[in-house]
């Protein structure tokens, strides 16, 4: 599989994650689109790690939350009063958020198991 091949699907895989791909709300990496947005990329990131840090960085639930409304009031303000967000700011609140919910998952999961 040539590597033009695999970046359209990596791509088609973003977009099917539900990510709006926009190109000014997305980083680039040798001139090449990531899949996803830069809030996106802070959620996935924020979510490894949230699973794999669990067992020594858990977060209250209280706290959960509060890392959620980050992300949240980042959108809500943008949204709202046109108050442009930036790429950096994105990728830290998603990746806060991505961090809650990946430890919400580890969270809950331990009382399935």
């Amino acid at each position: 599989m040539d590597k033009k091949r695999i970046y359209k699907k990596v791509i088609m895989i973003g977009r099917a994650t539900g990510c709006h791909q926009l190109p000014e709300r997305s980083f680039f990496y040798h001139g090449k689109q990531f899949p996803v947005c830069a809030r996106c990329t802070g959620v996935f990131i924020g979510e490894i790690l949230g699973v794999a840090l669990f067992k020594i960085a858990e977060i209250s639930n209280l706290t959960a939350i509060l890392f959620c409304l980050i992300m949240f009031v980042d959108w809500f303000v943008q949204y709202k009063f046109q108050r442009e967000s930036n790429n950096l700011r994105r990728l830290v609140t998603g990746f806060v958020c991505g961090y809650a919910f990946g430890n919400f998952i580890m969270k809950y999961l331990r009382y399935f198991m």
